[in-house]
């Protein structure tokens, strides 16, 4: 029975909650509000069931737009934006969700002097629990009587159990976008708090994750902190590359136009060997996790060990900015900038500037640069899936070695026609990509196919209902 508190609103029948929307708004100059499609995996497999309408979307307002649009009534049919007190949402989001979870998870702490879980920290924690104890509360109140309710990520693991409590007769998943930490790393959590995350997902009748190797960890976790998974079904759900969109949006003109730039940034303005430059291209946002400062140093290694590539490769560093609201980040994103600039600096010539970086968000110009790519260098510490190295093979001209790390969710997919690097090792990276440039076109073609093929087997829209039909047709669970 439903908490006295969560009157039925609309009764949907399938619902996702996720801290970030499908749509954001934009306060103008004139008071006016500029809304704003969202992309990615989540949004394109949700259009599986865009239009029907017993669905709903819950979301967090993530900024002063989204609050206004809120308080305005303004909004999209399927979406509920809920406006959390901005404090509690930062204290949640930066403080305990990317700043303690993802660095868990990615395993990024520096641990001599960080983390300390002190008295701010749990300040930070409650901030967390008010934060999921609002989606839990808006969830029970507009789902109908067993409705479908998946879950998202990280910011969101406490849901499950709350509403479970609350609506014992809802099915509910719980889904984990990015990896999960091995049993002695997640142990660096508060043992109260580590068992509370545990709890909070296993109150989902099914926990998913985007590789077995992901789902496998959750489960030591479990068997270590909590005895078991208990009644939680925990399910593995690789996320496709969505082809028939990119093959059509990379061909749309604003993405020719890019291309015709980004030729002439390759040659330089000219040069006898202009037109003979290949091209290793990365496409990330500045998250710590990416390892955008060690493939610049793998490929400024590859300079100086290998004279002959000096003139005749280019390396296109898109690094969009992420969490600058992070000291951390920014720092990071300062310290690529000094890596791209000493590698220009030391090897550049009137016609040839070895490293392109791009820090502005343009996703026609990543398009362009995927079908321009001879080299994909996918290097991160640890990743969830990494769309962009199942991207890359869909979009690519004329075929492109892909350079994979092994710590990259896609890795268990890839991996075979992948350059698999450990993402630590710099002279190895370095090697990789000499192994890549020099890799025979019939070769690359073939291995090319092979990822694409790969990449596009789960799509997003058969991802999001292979997990929605798991859930509804499987026993009920939870914690």
């Amino acid at each position: 029975m439903a908490s006295p508190h969560a009157a039925r609103v609309h009764a949907a029948r399938v619902l996702v909650a996720s801290n970030r929307g499908p749509v954001s708004y934009t306060l103008r100059d004139d008071g006016e509000l500029e809304a704003a499609r969202g992309g990615g995996g989540l949004v394109s497999g949700l259009s599986a069931i865009e239009g029907d309408t017993d669905s709903l979307w819950v979301c967090a307002a993530l900024g002063d737009g989204d609050r206004a649009a809120v308080r305005r009534g303004v909004g999209e049919d399927g979406v509920r934006m809920l406006d959390i007190d901005a404090e509690v949402h930062a204290a949640a989001y930066n403080g305990i969700a990317n700043s303690v979870l993802w660095f868990v998870h990615h395993m990024l702490y520096q641990t001599p002097l960080e983390p300390v879980f002190d008295v701010a920290f749990r300040r930070q924690w409650d901030a967390y629990r008010t934060y999921n104890r609002a989606f839990a509360d808006a969830l029970a109140a507009e789902a109908a009587d067993g409705a479908a309710v998946l879950v998202q990520d990280y910011h969101l693991a406490l849901v499950p159990g709350m509403l479970r409590e609350l609506r014992p007769d809802l099915r509910i998943s719980h889904f984990s976008h990015t990896p999960w930490a091995p049993v002695e790393y997640f142990r660096l959590l508060p043992d109260d708090i580590g068992a509370e995350l545990l709890h909070g997902i296993l109150g989902a009748d099914r926990a998913g994750f985007l590789t077995r190797r992901w789902a496998d960890a959750f489960g030591a976790c479990c068997t270590a902190v909590v005895g078991g998974t208990g009644d939680t079904a925990v399910s593995v759900h690789g996320l496709g590359a969505d082809a028939d969109f990119l093959r059509e949006r990379s061909h749309r003109p604003d993405v020719d136009e890019r291309m015709t730039a980004l030729r002439e940034r390759i040659g330089g303005g000219g040069g006898e060997s202009a037109g003979d430059r290949k091209t290793i291209v990365r496409v990330d946002r500045t998250e710590l996790s990416k390892n955008i400062v060690r493939g610049l140093l793998a490929f400024r290694e590859l300079l100086d060990a290998r004279p002959e590539w000096r003139g005749r490769v280019v390396h296109m560093a898109f690094a969009y900015p992420s969490r600058q609201d992070l000291a951390v980040y920014r720092d990071y994103m300062t310290e690529v900038r000094r890596v791209a600039d000493d590698i220009n600096s030391r090897y550049g010539t009137p016609d040839w500037t070895p490293v392109a970086l791009y820090l502005k968000d343009d996703f026609a110009r990543s398009l362009a640069a995927y079908r321009l790519a001879d080299v994909a260098l996918v290097n991160p510490i640890r990743d969830g899936m990494n769309l962009v190295a199942k991207e890359v093979p869909v979009v690519s001209d004329h075929g492109c070695a892909l350079v994979l790390s092994r710590e990259a969710g896609a890795y268990e997919e890839l991996g075979d026609d992948a350059i698999t690097v450990n993402p630590y090792d710099v002279s190895a990276t370095a090697d990789a990509l000499h192994r890549a440039l020099t890799m025979p076109d019939a070769e690359r073609a073939e291995r090319t196919g092979r990822l694409a093929a790969a990449a596009t087997a789960l799509p997003p829209q058969q991802w999001f209902l292979d997990q929605l039909n798991a859930l509804t047709s499987g026993e009920q669970g939870g914690g």
